[in-house]
C-alpha cells in the first residue's frame, strides 16, 4: 500500500511516549513492504542527523522539518485559529500537500493536532488520538484568565477535530466511548501503541533491595505524571512508611525536582531530575507505585515498568488501554487504603514481586508487540481502501 504519514514528534526508539510508538510503526510498515512517505516534525538538526543514521535512504523516505520560529502577532492569530498548529512549518504543508496530490491509499496522521493538515483530505484520511486535553484536566489547577482562554481554544479545537475525522484510532476503549459521543458517525478503531521489545531487556529474576524502594517515573512536567507523584507524596507514602520504616522513595524524571519542589524535605525522598538514562531507575525500585488523579490514553511509563519486569501499583487508569487484571499483571486499585496495601503487600513478599513481573512482560508481549499493533493499522488501511 501507498501510505503517507505524519508525526509531529520524531520516530525515536528511546524517544517520548510517542517517539518509541512511530518508531515501531515506520520500522513496522517499512518491513512489510509497504511504500512510506513519512513527514516529521523535529525540534532540531541534531534529532535530524539522529534519524538519517535510523533511517537511511532509500529504505525510508523520512523527511524532517524543523518547528518554525514564532513570529509575534501572526503566530498568535494562528494560535487562536488552529491551536498547536505553529509545528507545522511552511515548507512541511507545501511538500505534504504536493505528495497529497499523487496516487495513494491511506494518509495516516498521528495525534490530535495533526489533523488540522487532513481536514482537505477527508476521504483517505485516518486520525490517531492518543489523548484529550478535555479528559486529562490538564488546565484545572491554574485558573488564570490566560490558562482559561487556553483552555476554550484547546477543547474548542479538540471538538473541531474529532467532529471532522470520519475514521478515528484511540488507543483505549474509554477514549472510544468519549469520542463516539462527540462524533457518533465516525468509524472508530482501537489499536494499542506498539512496543519494540528488543530495546526493554528483561532479567528473569529481579534483584532484591536490603531497603525496600518505592518509586514513581515520568515526565512531571505532564499533568497525569504531577497528579501520581503529588497523590503518592501526601497520601500513600506516610502510610507506606509506617507500616515499613525502613522503606526508602524515588521519583525520577522529566522536571521531576523543579515540579516537585515543595515535597523535597520528605523523610527518605529521593528526586532525580532529567536523567540520562531510566532503565537503571527501573531495576531499582521494587514497586512502581503510578497513581494518577487523571489521565488520558496509555501510559508509557507503566508499560515501560511491564516491560522491564518492575512490578507496578495503579489505578485503572494507570493500565488504560492494557487488560491488566488486578493481583495478576498488576496491583490495580483506585482508592488510597487499596493501594497502600497491594503496594506493602508487595514489598513484603519478594515470590510475590516475581509472579507479577514475568505475568507483565508476558500480557504485553502478547497485546503490544509490533507483529499485533503494526498488524492492526494494516487491517485498518485495507478497510479504508
Amino acid at each position: 500500500m501507498r501510505i503517507i504519514l505524519l508525526l509531529p514528534v520524531p520516530p525515536l526508539p528511546l524517544g517520548d511516549a510517542a517517539s518509541r510508538w512511530f518508531y515501531v510503526l515506520v520500522k513496522g510498515l517499512v518491513k512489510k513492504g509497504h511504500k512510506l512517505t513519512t513527514f516529521v516534525v523535529c525540534k532540531d538538526r541534531e534529532t535530524i542527523d539522529k534519524l538519517t543514521h535510523i533511517f537511511p535512504v532509500p529504505e525510508y523516505d523520512l523527511r524532517c522539518y524543523l518547528v518554525p520560529k514564532q513570529l509575534g502577532i501572526i503566530s498568535k492569530f494562528k494560535t487562536i485559529q488552529r491551536p498547536y498548529s505553529y509545528i507545522f512549518s511552511y515548507e512541511l504543508q507545501t511538500d505534504l500537500y504536493s505528495e497529497l496530490t499523487k496516487k495513494y491509499d491511506v494518509f495516516h496522521c498521528e495525534v490530535i493536532w495533526s489533523g488540522w493538515l487532513g481536514l482537505k483530505h477527508l476521504e483517505k484520511a485516518l486520525l490517531n488520538i492518543h489523548y484529550l486535553f478535555s479528559l486529562d484536566g490538564s488546565f484545572e489547577n491554574n485558573q488564570s484568565l490566560e490558562n482559561r482562554f487556553r483552555k476554550f481554544l484547546t477543547y474548542r479545537a479538540e471538538q473541531k477535530l474529532l467532529k471532522s475525522f470520519p475514521r478515528i484510532i484511540t488507543l483505549s476503549d474509554r477514549l472510544n466511548k468519549h469520542i463516539q459521543t462527540i462524533n457518533p458517525q465516525a468509524k472508530i478503531y482501537t489499536v494499542p501503541l506498539g512496543i519494540d521489545f528488543s530495546l526493554y531487556p528483561f532479567s528473569q529474576q529481579n534483584k532484591i533491595n536490603p531497603q525496600p524502594i518505592v518509586g514513581v517515573i515520568g515526565s512531571f512536567n505532564w499533568t497525569p505524571s504531577y497528579t501520581a507523584a503529588e497523590r503518592l507524596l501526601t497520601r500513600l507514602w506516610p502510610e507506606i512508611k509506617r507500616l515499613i520504616p525502613n522503606a526508602k522513595l524515588q521519583i525520577v524524571g522529566r522536571s521531576a525536582r523543579d515540579a516537585l519542589a515543595k515535597f523535597t524535605d520528605i523523610e527518605s525522598l529521593e528526586i532525580y531530575q532529567n536523567v540520562p538514562d531510566i532503565f537503571p531507575y527501573f531495576a531499582n525500585i521494587d514497586v512502581m507505585l503510578y497513581a494518577p488523579i487523571s489521565g488520558s490514553g496509555m501510559k508509557v511509563k507503566v508499560m515501560e515498568a511491564f516491560a522491564l519486569g518492575t512490578p507496578v501499583v495503579t489505578t485503572s487508569e494507570g493500565v488504560e488501554g492494557i487488560p491488566a487484571e488486578d493481583g495478576i499483571h498488576a496491583g490495580i486499585c483506585e482508592d488510597d487504603q487499596g493501594l497502600i496495601d497491594r503496594t506493602v503487600e508487595l514489598l513484603n513478599n519478594p515470590n510475590l514481586r516475581q509472579e507479577r513481573r514475568v505475568k507483565a512482560r508476558e500480557l504485553l508481549e502478547f497485546y503490544c508487540s509490533p507483529q499485533v499493533t503494526v498488524g492492526r493499522i494494516e487491517q485498518i488501511y485495507q478497510s479504508i481502501i
